[in-house]
């Protein structure tokens, strides 16, 4: 049994603790940082945006992790040739003062370095995008302007806790929106027009345990002539009231229970860049996952660590809607990933 979150409430109560646990399919919990009580150095809070098509996807990060701020910077190509760069400047205790906004509906989320700028604009229904990075492509910059509009009905929103007093997570994933724009590198545009370029925002706020390991999958696009899109994960928290795993569809989301990503494995060790047999304990989300390019890095330096393999690539398979409606996909472009973080 998931809880459902179907009404506005405080996110936390006095003692910083979640007043609700289990899922919304609407921002409905309301977040204040002032009355997180778990430790503001453990205190995370991000907004990422992946946008993409069956031919490349620009990924942009702002995140204020109290003692460190990172922003970041993807451009993927997922042609005959597939390749991608990443890079992501650090700051050292930002402590909040980035200043990212307590609503993902609205306001401005701002970063910016020596040599380069991001900006997120939310308001009226319409989300642009703007971003620039010197040296992104050896000595030459990228320079992004994207507009998201149609954002659907319904998304995927969380409230997930830790086992330690005063740690949650709180997060909302809105995929379908339509995209329309340009990434310059040097000499080189790529070019998002709103009939075939999507675009999803990862939405997060929260106090993070110090160890965790998360499964994170999205897709969104379209299937017959019909906006598709699904949200699935695991891995972190006590998930008992509710997973994040949903279907969207023409606007709205369909609860899903668990999924697991069945990565291929070998001599014990994940294989990333061969297929994924993806399926659901309800039978509801049955998908193999074809790899084209796994985005992977790693920075160790003992007490912090991220390991991580974000895999983009085409699903394909069966989803069943609540009413019990099955829908056919095939070539369905997206990513899929594990991550490893002492943070």
């Amino acid at each position: 049994m998931q809880v459902e979150i179907t009404q506005a409430i405080p996110l936390l109560d006095e003692a910083g603790e979640l007043t609700q646990a289990g899922y919304a399919k609407k921002l409905l919990p309301v977040y204040d940082r002032k009355k997180v009580k778990g430790g503001l150095t453990r205190l995370k809070e991000w907004d990422y945006y992946y946008v993409g098509n069956d031919r490349f996807g620009v990924a942009l990060t702002v995140a204020d992790n109290s003692y460190m701020g990172l922003d970041s910077i993807s451009f993927l190509s997922f042609g005959d040739k597939p390749w991608e760069i990443t890079k992501s400047p650090m700051s050292v205790f930002p402590m909040g003062r980035t200043g990212l906004p307590s609503t993902s509906a609205e306001g401005i989320t701002a970063s910016s370095g020596k040599r380069h700028a991001l900006l997120f604009q939310a308001a009226d229904g319409q989300r642009n995008l703007t971003a620039h990075m010197d040296r992104f492509r050896g000595q030459e910059p990228i320079d992004v302007q994207l507009t998201l509009t149609g954002e659907p009905e319904e998304s995927m929103v969380i409230c997930t806790p830790f086992p330690k007093p005063g740690h949650f997570y709180y997060n909302q994933k809105i995929n379908c929106m339509r995209a329309q724009g340009t990434v310059r590198i040097g000499d080189d545009l790529y070019s998002f027009r709103p009939d075939d370029s999507f675009a999803v925002l990862d939405w997060g706020r929260g106090v993070w345990t110090y160890h965790n390991t998360w499964y994170w999958g999205s897709a969104s696009g379209l299937v017959d002539g019909a906006d598709f899109g699904f949200n699935i994960g695991y891995g972190f928290g006590d998930t008992s009231a509710a997973t994040e795993n949903m279907l969207f569809y023409q606007g709205k989301a369909h609860k899903l229970s668990k999924v697991d990503f069945g990565i291929p494995m070998r001599n014990g060790k994940e294989c990333y860049m061969r297929a994924w047999d993806m399926t659901s304990d309800d039978g509801r989300f049955e998908m193999e996952f074809q790899p084209v390019l796994d985005r992977a890095s790693c920075t160790d330096v003992k007490l912090i660590k991220s390991d991580q393999h974000q895999v983009f690539g085409r699903f394909t398979g069966t989803a069943v809607l609540d009413d019990g409606t099955r829908l056919e996909v095939r070539d369905l472009m997206g990513f899929a990933e594990k991550v490893e973080n002492k943070w």
